[in-house]
């Protein structure tokens, strides 16, 4: 059977106490072990002689026979010296945020300048066109006012033929209405006349 120098947990809820146990590997954590070698106590300082309690010779007679430390005891035998200190990758933190989350952060964050950046750029280029317009002769003015009044009486103009053209429709509705109105006074006359006629035959 393969074997471990594993850790079984001891102690009470929130204040553990580990011993190091060399066992065989379908063993549960703190089922049955075949020799004891140490005691791991987290809840003593660093500097404290109690933390860490091993039996070098029994440790490296176990070694000899074949048996595997965890990752945990490996790298407490390593400060030992006797294997060598495992490489640890870095494991990754639930609490830290994911790749798109990420990346959405980094979006919002270019926005934001974006949007700082857009009221300095806006003032920039008022800064410039004031300056390019205190710098241009007084000739562009000129021509530049002149545009304006001709573009002003181009409106004026189109306004004065759109009320005119509006009051003559209302001139030709009002002949109309009329013409409409004799029409029907005659035929009114016509029809009395008539039946006065028929009366007195």
């Amino acid at each position: 059977m393969a074997l471990k120098i594993r850790l079984s947990r001891g102690g009470a809820k929130k204040r553990p106490f580990y011993k190091i146990v060399v066992a065989e590997a379908l063993s549960p954590r703190d089922g049955k072990f075949i020799e004891r070698l140490g005691s791991y106590n987290p809840m003593v300082a660093k500097d404290h002689a109690e933390r860490l309690v091993l039996d070098v010779e029994r440790a490296k007679y176990w070694i000899s026979k074949g048996a595997q430390p965890t990752l945990r005891v490996a790298k407490m035998l390593s400060s030992d010296g006797l294997v060598k200190a495992p490489v640890i990758r870095e494991q990754p933190i639930k609490s830290a945020p994911g790749k798109k989350r990420l990346e959405r952060e980094a979006e919002a964050a270019e926005k934001l300048a974006s949007a700082e950046e857009a009221p300095q750029q806006k003032l920039q280029r008022k800064r410039l066109r004031s300056r390019s317009s205190s710098e241009e002769a007084p000739q562009q003015k000129l021509q530049r006012k002149r545009l304006q009044q001709q573009k002003l009486q181009r409106k004026r103009l189109r306004q004065q033929k759109l009320q005119q053209k509006r009051l003559q429709q209302q001139k030709l509705q009002r002949k109309r209405l009329q013409q409409q109105k004799l029409q029907r006074k005659r035929l009114r006359s016509r029809s009395s006349s008539e039946s006065s006629s028929r009366r007195r035959g």
